[in-house]
């Protein structure tokens, strides 16, 4: 007989949510908090283009209001996610839901595009089930972050010494590194350092957040 494989107890009861759907509501609540996280800060705007199943049922199955709960910081079971346009809109925020046509590298994929003033982010998310999700996409860079271990999500100015201050401040809290992955636009324009670590330290993203060129430090766990 075939033994059956979970990656966690997820996979099985599903995550504790405001329902109807674990990807369309738990997995889109996730998916808008970690990029409110990323930005560090409330949108004026946000345009949330949604593709195949997210874009035919997302009114009915609650994803856009999950999706723009988790920007406003909401989990999946909070009750006021069933409010979170009203409280958008009263907060200022204006949100455009763009539902596409065209094929995606799954059935629910969403891109978000936040912009407050000159600081602007594009943040491509995947709900893979049980509440679930993948980050595959940062500011136009191709990526695969699933947030399974500790990580710290940072983006700075290109210039000279970053990736050292940044690597200083985990050596001094003796936090060891697994992967990093580091990309950026262009020379001197904005880049991205990805680093999952060993330990989980939820105060140092503050620490780097404050040091030159750095745009936003988000940590996730």
């Amino acid at each position: 007989m075939e033994q059956l494989k979970y990656r966690s107890v997820f996979d099985i009861i599903g995550p504790i949510m405001v329902g109807p759907s674990s990807s369309h509501t738990a997995g889109a609540a996730r998916i808008g908090k970690i990029v409110r996280s990323i930005f560090g800060e409330q949108p004026d705007s946000v345009d949330i283009l949604l593709y195949e199943s997210f874009a035919k049922t997302y009114r009915g199955h609650g994803t856009d209001i999950a999706l723009v709960g988790g920007l406003l910081g909401m989990e999946p079971d909070d009750a006021r996610l069933a409010d979170s346009l009203k409280i958008a809109y009263e907060k200022g925020i204006e949100v455009l839901f763009v539902p596409k046509k065209e094929k995606a590298e799954h059935p629910n994929m969403v891109k978000m595009i936040l912009t407050k003033g000159s600081h602007k982010l594009s943040v491509t998310g995947i709900s893979i089930g049980g509440g679930n999700i993948q980050i595959s996409e940062l500011n136009g860079f191709k990526i695969s972050l699933t947030l399974g271990t500790p990580t710290y999500v940072i983006v700075h100015q290109d210039v000279p010494g970053m990736i050292a201050k940044v690597t200083n401040l985990l050596s001094e809290d003796q936090i060891n590194i697994g992967t990093m992955t580091v990309t950026r636009e262009a020379v001197g324009d904005k880049a991205i350092m990805i680093i999952e670590v060993d330990q989980r330290n939820d105060q140092l993203a503050q620490q780097i957040k404050v040091l030159p060129h750095v745009y936003s430090a988000a940590y996730f766990d």
